[in-house]
């Protein structure tokens, strides 16, 4: 950092560059620090056993007298995600909006945190000031109400940051991005702009939400059986235009998915959702209900193996069961990495006689971030003197910084950077600088950051070639074997059908103390070696396998 940083802005981001999710940035003026979001990634498939990814935010720990507040975006998991972890380790009062705040609340109170965390609701148009920063909150659209983006005033200039966000010009509850502040923060002067770039590939403009209402509406005009719609829980107006068009065709509606009953309930207690009362009806009466009068909203438009849609798929829900004439609809386009999964989802319920409609064959979902239109648009709008494309990966910050100099930003102003990277600003310059501790934290169960590559390592081999436990017992004084070696198999060969195998194996680990005895190595490190080395070798020109090989020797 610049011995100078007193009077520099520095923006650093931890997290959401390079890379969907876990959205983290630091805005640090002096030595006070905002931090924009806290989220969470879900793990990529050669995390094995992982729940969730983390920012590592060592940077914020050396730092938390400092920070003077988070501000919040949204309510999406990869911006609000990691927050019943960040809130162990340091105290700072939060900022969002009604419902934003209300999903962080259930979740610090599932996460059992027991400090009193201040809560501030903002409702945009708003400012507030914290510490040497005055906050304006802008309202924006997103997949999930109550989105915004902040124009952070500091000493040095403003600092936009969009959020995620497209521009809706119909959408669903009729509140619109307010385009009129971005566009006076433009005439005003906007020194640096970071702004969502998850769509930046993607030509034209993104659809309004409404579009998917109507077709909504279409499917059920047109379907005589049960409907389950499965959806993200967070898709708010989603949900709603689900419950619109259940009621204006007669069915009643059920929620299942405790993700998606949890965020219902809360929508509905703070005034989001407005469903008549006779519309909802408990899981446990749709079958006593016309097949032709029932919907049933649900988890599991990504085909996550625990979720509710999973479970119906493969027969395993204890109260809904796929019949022949049932019709899905998939309202959701899979998360990079997801594919599989919800392939295998729509497989197994075609399998079962239902009719399936999902996102590749018609328009029962759009997206939630601009295109490069609506990019180029905000661009206009703001005109900063430097931009940052940010929530994407690479690729994708790459297209949006292109999309950048087609509207005139000089290529030096733009900065693509990295997890960690120093940014640092005055009112007229702009350069990259140092780095700060970034990365990933892996969460396992209750353990936080205890599980690394090397467990990941060993876990990535025990699944792709097993384990060899080898167990011998030796005599202290005269380094004899007394008992063993016997073999256990797990995930390599089965025992009885290999036993001239694991027989030939035995004899090589005899070999190993047989040399170890020779040549006097008591050292249990040293003979474990020579055991591993050994029959390691021998079964890989055997097998072409390398299992681990863990030995276990006693002495009597």
């Amino acid at each position: 950092m610049s011995k100078n940083g007193q009077n520099k802005l520095l923006i650093i981001p931890l997290g959401g560059m390079g890379e969907i999710g876990k959205n983290m940035t630091v805005i640090q003026y002096g030595k006070e620090i905002l931090l924009i979001d806290s989220g969470l990634m879900f793990p990529e498939e050669d995390m094995l056993g992982i729940d969730v990814v983390i920012p590592d935010i060592t940077y914020l720990i050396e730092n938390k007298e400092n920070i003077k507040g988070i501000l919040l975006t949204h309510g999406h998991e990869d911006h609000i995600g990691a927050l019943p972890y960040v809130l162990q380790q340091i105290n700072a009062p939060l900022y969002g909006t009604k419902l934003t705040l209300g999903l962080v609340e259930v979740k610090l109170r599932e996460a059992k945190l027991k400090k009193n965390i201040p809560m501030n609701v903002i409702k945009p148009p708003a400012t507030v000031n914290i510490g040497s920063f005055t906050v304006d909150f802008i309202r924006v659209n997103h997949s999930i109400p109550d989105s915004v983006g902040f124009a952070i005033h500091t000493p040095v200039g403003i600092v936009c940051h969009t959020g995620d966000f497209k521009l809706d010009q119909t959408p669903v509850n009729g509140e619109k991005a307010d385009l009129h502040k971005f566009a006076e923060l433009g005439s005003k002067g906007v020194l640096v702009l970071l702004s969502d770039s998850t769509n930046a590939e993607r030509e034209g403009y993104t659809m309004s939400e409404k579009v998917v209402g109507k077709t909504i509406e279409d499917i059920f005009k047109s379907i005589t059986g049960r409907i389950i719609v499965a959806t993200f829980a967070s898709n708010i107006h989603r949900i709603q235009q689900i419950f619109d068009a259940a009621n204006r065709n007669g069915r009643k509606v059920t929620v299942i998915g405790r993700s998606m009953v949890n965020v219902v309930n809360i929508a509905l207690e703070l005034g989001y959702l407005t469903i008549p009362k006779s519309l909802l009806v408990d899981p446990d009466e749709i079958n006593r209900l016309p097949k032709e009068k029932v919907v049933i909203i649900t988890t599991g438009s990504q085909g996550e193996p625990m979720s509710a849609l999973t479970r119906m798929a493969m027969s395993e829900h204890k109260k809904v069961e796929i019949m022949p004439g049932d019709t899905v609809l998939i309202s959701a386009s899979p998360i990079p990495g997801n594919e599989k999964f919800v392939a295998r989802t729509i497989d197994h319920l075609f399998k079962r006689g239902a009719n399936v409609i999902y996102e590749a064959i018609s328009g029962v979902h759009v997206s939630g971030h601009a295109s490069q239109e609506e990019l180029k648009l905000m661009l206009n709008l703001v005109r900063p003197k430097f931009f940052i494309p940010v929530h994407g990966e690479y690729r994708h910050l790459i297209h949006h910084s292109q999309l950048a100099m087609e509207v005139g930003i000089p290529e030096e102003n733009i900065f693509i950077a990295e997890n960690g990277r120093i940014l640092e600003f005055t009112k007229n310059s702009g350069r990259m600088t140092g780095k700060v501790t970034a990365g990933k934290v892996l969460v396992d169960g209750l353990g936080v950051g205890d599980v690394g590559n090397i467990v990941l390592r060993d876990r990535k081999q025990l699944s792709q070639d097993g384990i060899l436990i080898v167990v011998v017992t030796i005599d202290k004084e005269t380094t004899e074997v007394v008992a063993g070696p016997d073999i256990i198999s797990r995930g390599f060969v089965y025992v009885r059908e290999s036993e001239e195998l694991m027989e030939r194996a035995r004899e090589k680990v005899k070999q190993a103390l047989s040399k170890c005895q020779q040549e006097d190595i008591r050292e249990w490190s040293a003979i474990k070696s020579q055991v591993r080395e050994h029959l390691g070798k021998y079964l890989f020109e055997l097998t072409h396998r390398r299992p681990m090989i863990l030995p276990i020797i006693m002495e009597v």
